[in-house]
């Protein structure tokens, strides 16, 4: 059975940081490109981020870029996303997919865990 389970979002002031991390059980998590998704209240579901399944390829939507930084440790099966600058237009609940995401893009996946709301004030 596969397992997707994101953790550390919380409430955090414009300018500040936080570290989310995903963890991943039931695929062989070395073999997947993985990707961060962001969806806010009343919009669509985006793209963030993308790791390569070796972590020798990052791509970022272009609103996160220089500030966000994923990166990952196969050993623990673990993805993270260190947010820093945060801007309340950052907020939203955040996402991890197995296997969503490559050079060309971001794709939908049979696999989504609960998510991780991230709050950013003004």
């Amino acid at each position: 059975q596969v397992q997707v389970v994101e953790s550390g979002g919380g409430l955090v002031q414009a300018g500040g940081s936080l570290r989310l991390s995903c963890t991943v059980s039931g695929l062989t998590f070395d073999d997947l490109n993985m990707g961060w998704f962001r969806q806010a209240p009343g919009k669509e579901r985006e793209g963030v981020s993308c790791i390569s399944w070796s972590g020798g390829s990052t791509y970022y939507a272009d609103s996160v870029k220089g500030r966000f930084t994923i990166s990952r440790d196969n050993a623990k099966n673990t993805l993270y996303l260190q947010m820093n600058s945060l801007k309340p237009e950052d907020t939203a609940t955040y996402y991890c997919a197995p296997g969503s995401c490559d050079a060309g893009g971001y794709y939908d996946t049979p696999y989504w865990g609960q998510g991780t709301q991230v709050t950013v004030s003004s």
